[in-house]
């Protein structure tokens, strides 16, 4: 009789993938460890091409997902007129000039103009566009237009952090670097509203 916890022992893997697409790249990944020297026969590789094959497809899931209609499922009438901020938003992104990850938080707020969304559906704007070959300057200002296209809210303020693999595993190589990306629309482009929001990002409740 197994000792694992109940929950555990009807657990599935589930693993969200296009089937048409694997052989390709599965194919693509093995010529690619032949190419760095490996052998794609031994016995540490011969899955490799393929769990690589299905890992780049989750690490790219957001081109599946369109950021509008996310919001637009969600989209709710509401005279509220002051910040709304779901700040320390995870980001998992890959830098599309070496696809080597980088990894940070986000920081999101808009005032509403009539009508608001619902709090996760500004998370998985985040996640729909981060899950792409990006550069953290366009993904940013992807997020901030999302938001104000689909809600047209008196401002939108978007704010990101985050660590480049690719400045300390390669290239500069320096370990403790962080990136910050800014952009912000109406309100938020006056100096004493973006300050309250930077301010508010910045304070811990917990």
């Amino acid at each position: 009789m197994s000792k694992l916890p109940k929950g555990l022992l009807d657990y599935e893997k589930i693993e969200k993938y296009a089937p048409e697409k694997l052989e390709a790249l599965e194919k693509h990944y093995h010529a690619i460890l032949e190419l760095i020297g490996e052998d794609p026969a031994r016995e540490g590789l011969l899955e490799t091409p393929r769990r690589v094959a299905k890992s780049i497809q989750f690490l790219t899931q957001g081109y599946d997902h369109d950021p509008q209609e996310i919001l637009l499922s969600a989209k709710f009438k509401e005279d509220y007129r002051e910040m709304v901020i779901v700040k320390d938003i995870e980001i998992f992104s890959l830098c599309e000039h070496h696809m080597i990850p980088f990894i940070g938080k986000a920081h999101v707020g808009y005032i509403p103009n009539g009508y608001i969304t619902g709090l996760s559906k500004i998370a998985r704007v985040v996640e729909a566009y981060s899950r792409r070959l990006q550069v953290q300057e366009r993904l940013t200002s992807q997020i901030k237009d999302a938001i104000q296209n689909a809600l047209n809210p008196l401002g939108v303020a978007v704010v990101i952090e985050a660590r480049h693999l690719c400045m300390s595993m390669r290239g500069v190589q320096k370990q403790s670097a962080v990136t910050t990306t800014s952009d912000f629309t109406g309100a938020f482009q006056r100096m004493e509203t973006r300050a309250e929001f930077i301010s508010l990002i910045q304070n811990k409740l917990h």
